[in-house]
């Protein structure tokens, strides 16, 4: 019973330090996340040294093509839902239960050629924010359930501007780039509140595999999707704004 309640204070204890955390992110920019941080870890083990581009940018200095442009196409109901969309969160579900089904399938016909099931996400930029800041990399359910009581903190306590700035600000954009500032300047030479729309679309496309598009920049893959998320942009709506 002692060791129980040892760790029920430690859990409570955890989550006043997150709301703190969470609450002084109103006026004060993180420094770094727990992503960065393990990023540069391993940078550091792996060639003894770290390679670091990042600057942080007000909201009104990061382009408001390069808003929407992350909102068509990470997370298109951002600015209407409470951190969590249920529908897409549905549909990675039924979409993973029948890739499952499928490696299943292919395990028992012929087990040296299974491949793992590819997981596909439902996470909105809240709950990417949310793993980024605080979270490991690792898949578990109490992992999980952290990320949602943190996306409903940060909901509650930032605001949807607020947490779309510090996510752009602090998303991983290649190797040891982070933030959109350093991103356009890495790939556009140019800042981040000058990114046209099809550059602010191609930056986006590259987010879910930042460090294998980094090295294929002619890539067509890169630019027909950038088009489609430029097709997109137009219906994408701000935070606090009329699409």
């Amino acid at each position: 019973m002692r060791f129980l309640v040892v760790c029920l204070c430690a859990l409570v204890g955890l989550q006043l330090f997150f709301v703190l955390r969470i609450a002084s992110m109103q006026w004060i920019a993180p420094q770094s996340t727990a992503f960065e941080r393990s990023q540069a870890w391993q940078l550091l083990q792996n060639r003894g040294s770290v390679r670091w581009k990042q600057q942080w940018r007000d909201d009104a200095q990061l382009s408001t093509q390069l808003k929407r442009a992350v909102i068509a196409s990470e997370d298109d109901s951002f600015s209407t839902h409470d951190g969590l969309d249920w529908a897409a969160l549905e549909k990675a579900w039924a979409k993973n239960a029948k890739a499952e089904d499928r490696a299943s399938q292919t395990a028992a016909a012929n087990s040296k050629n299974a491949k793992p099931p590819k997981v596909v996400g439902g996470s909105t930029i809240t709950q990417q924010l949310a793993k980024n800041l605080f979270l490991s990399g690792e898949r578990t359910l109490l992992r999980k359930s952290q990320e949602l009581v943190l996306t409903l903190l940060l909901e509650k306590l930032l605001g949807k501007q607020r947490i779309l700035e510090i996510y752009l600000n602090s998303v991983e954009w290649g190797e040891g780039v982070f933030g959109a500032e350093a991103a356009a300047q890495h790939y556009f030479r140019k800042s981040a509140a000058s990114l046209s729309a099809y550059e602010a679309a191609r930056l986006v496309v590259m987010l879910p595999r930042p460090r294998y598009f980094e090295k294929l920049p002619n890539s067509d893959y890169l630019s027909a999707r950038a088009l489609v998320i430029v097709g997109r942009m137009g219906d994408a709506r701000l935070p606090g704004k009329a699409p």
